[in-house]
């Protein structure tokens, strides 16, 4: 076990444990469990059923960290459930939707009453007990409703209580707090300054506007049951990133991690940067056991997704005339789910963004290049001794396109494979069955953004109005442009006008201004799009000086595009009205497949 894990765990360390009498540990020891890791399978499943904890313990096998004492984390928060809470839950998804992800978008709505704190996994019954007890003695005095008054600032939005329901729930937390530790031998904070119910927090100050008027459209005097819960984390993982896995995937190698659609995984982002680009190594909360995966079969998922709620107490309804929501949507935690009882302000206020016809702009990378496939040593592989091209794998492009420089120039400006291809008309397939009307197409000179742009528009099957290369790389471009003289114009941006050894602050300068030019160089059409087709870096670079973000720092910057796989796209979207732009979801969903290594027959199914 770690050093820093084991002065954690000395924290809520005894000396003088007695052993559990819980009901659920007794058949685990009957099958043969551990008593320390049968109490830390109840203990991390909330102590729910007997098969929920062997199936836990059945799934860790091989967790390294199986018999390290680590506890769990517990915190103690007051949920609103009904109507307000399906309220708030659009409000999360909305205000995602128009805003981007912020800080309170990782969390389910709650007031925070106990902060996160240990307890031994033996002496958690111990907690529940507490939450009884105290529950219990405040079920009289507990208010009706919970007065909340709307407060905003640049990087927070959320409900104040008002003092005198707060004087009641500080009490709460303390009696909790003071009893917990008696009980259960472990230390509990209560919060006792201004409690509150965050709706956002850590946005752009530019959003702040966007926010509160989301937020004035909730009623916070809704029909509201206030509950009482406790929930657990695992300790280790608090600064992790949480991915969520999409589609399985099976080990190829020993150092893989085996994943499962829906598994969750911690990632630690300071230990990617010498990982391979596409890839992430992280930790699996079904099984513990720590790998490499491909980070497109993940997508991020919100902190609480892999929390576990334990016990909870319901106080009395806010209202007599509550009624009952077993016919309306079970909310997950975090999750986005529709609700017919939405409120009509905030309905109102979709329906009228989605009645006007508003210009977008979709950045893209380009497809699969050869080099990403057979390394950077691949036209070595498919010259003959006299110079010639020949197609060595049936992932190079049957002919390279002529160009009046050296055929030596393809090591530094790569063609797509023929798996780039078909992923650039897969999009342009898409697209063309959304029916998005792609008015102009600006590229990269690079020659596979010239190649995606040429398969993406033979996809789609149409030929855009105007069709312009705008050069976003120091790369020469002498020859390509003719490669697709059908669909390209001119050069709009002249080499003459790069540095190749500029700056990264001059690379966002450069971009920003690009961008601006080609604003307003194309004229809105109604619905109409500006499709852009470049680097994993162009799809920052463009669109946060597009919505008015300030730029990333360096290092930051390196470790998002190093993310962004093949055909990457993000979608902008005009609102000409308050004359701002909004990143929202691109046209069409996303392209995934996995990796096919090279086959020989000769090697495995011949040899003995």
């Amino acid at each position: 076990m770690a050093v820093a894990e084991t002065q954690l765990y000395a924290k809520v360390s005894n000396k003088h444990r007695r052993k559990s009498t819980s009901a659920l540990l007794e058949p685990l020891l009957a099958k043969g469990f551990p008593a320390h890791t049968a109490q830390k399978a109840l203990a991390a499943t909330g102590q729910k059923t007997i098969e929920d904890a062997a199936k836990w313990l059945h799934s860790h096998c091989n967790d390294p960290s199986l018999d390290d004492p680590i506890p769990q984390e517990y915190a103690l928060y007051l949920c609103p459930t009904g109507r307000l809470h399906n309220h708030l839950q659009e409000f999360w998804k909305e205000s995602k939707r128009q805003c981007g992800k912020n800080r309170a978008h990782e969390v389910f709505p709650h007031i925070t009453l106990c902060d996160f704190f240990t307890c031994e996994d033996q002496k958690v019954e111990l907690l529940y007990d507490t939450l009884k007890r105290v529950g219990d003695s405040f079920s009289q005095c507990f208010p009706p409703s919970i007065s909340l008054t709307l407060h905003s600032s640049t990087s927070y939005l959320g409900f104040f209580i008002s003092d005198s329901h707060a004087n009641i729930l500080k009490e709460f937390a303390l009696a909790f707090s003071s009893e917990a530790s008696s009980l259960a031998d472990c230390h509990v904070k209560p919060c006792l300054k201004q409690l509150h119910l965050t709706l956002a927090h850590k946005f752009y100050p530019h959003h702040q506007k966007t926010l509160e008027q989301l937020a004035k459209c909730i009623n916070p005097g809704e029909t509201c049951q206030w509950v009482v819960a406790l929930y657990s984390r695992d300790m280790r993982f608090v600064h992790y990133q949480t991915l969520r896995v999409l589609f399985q995937y099976k080990p190829q190698n020993i150092d893989e991690l085996m994943i499962s659609a829906g598994d969750f995984i911690y990632v630690d982002p300071t230990r990617q940067s010498d990982v391979s680009e596409g890839w992430v190594i992280g930790t699996s909360h079904r099984t513990g056991c720590r790998g490499f995966l491909p980070e497109n079969y993940t997508e991020r998922a919100s902190e609480s997704d892999t929390w576990v709620k334990h016990r909870e107490y319901v106080f009395a309804t806010a209202s007599r005339f509550f009624t009952q929501t077993e016919h309306e949507p079970n909310v997950k935690l975090n999750g986005e789910v529709h609700n017919p009882s939405m409120s009509r302000s905030i309905t109102n206020v979709l329906s009228l963004q989605n009645a006007t016809l508003r210009r977008g702009v979709l950045v893209m990378r380009h497809g699969e290049r050869v080099d990403q496939v057979f390394g950077k040593s691949w036209l070595q592989q498919c010259l003959t001794a006299d110079g010639k091209y020949y197609r060595a794998d049936l992932n190079f492009p049957s002919t390279l396109p002529k160009r009046k420089d050296s055929m030596k120039h393809f090591e530094y400006d790569p063609p797509l494979s023929c798996c780039g291809i078909f992923q650039s008309r897969l999009i342009g397939e898409a697209l063309l069955d959304q029916e998005v009307t792609v008015s102009y197409v600006y590229s990269s000179p690079a020659l596979r953004c010239v190649q995606t742009a040429q398969h993406l528009l033979l996809g789609k099957a149409e030929k855009p109005a105007r069709c312009f290369c705008n050069v976003l790389t120091v790369s020469p471009c002498s020859s390509r442009l003719t490669y697709i003289c059908d669909f390209i114009v001119r050069g709009n941006f002249p080499l003459s006008s790069l540095v190749p050894s500029e700056s990264y602050e001059e690379y966002v300068s450069r971009s920003s201004a690009v961008i601006k030019q080609i604003i307003t160089a194309c004229p809105s059409k109604g619905k109409s799009v500006i499709l852009i087709v470049g680097h994993g870096s162009s799809l920052t670079s463009f669109t946060r000086p597009l919505i008015g973000l300030p730029a990333r720092d360096s290092s930051d910057f390196a470790q998002v595009v190093r993310k962004i796989p093949s055909l990457g796209m993000c979608f902008c979207e005009e609102i000409e009205e308050e004359n701002k732009w909004q990143m929202v979801n691109p046209p069409v969903k996303t392209l995934t497949h996995g990796a096919n290594a090279a086959f020989n027959w000769r090697n495995g199914l011949m040899e003995d």
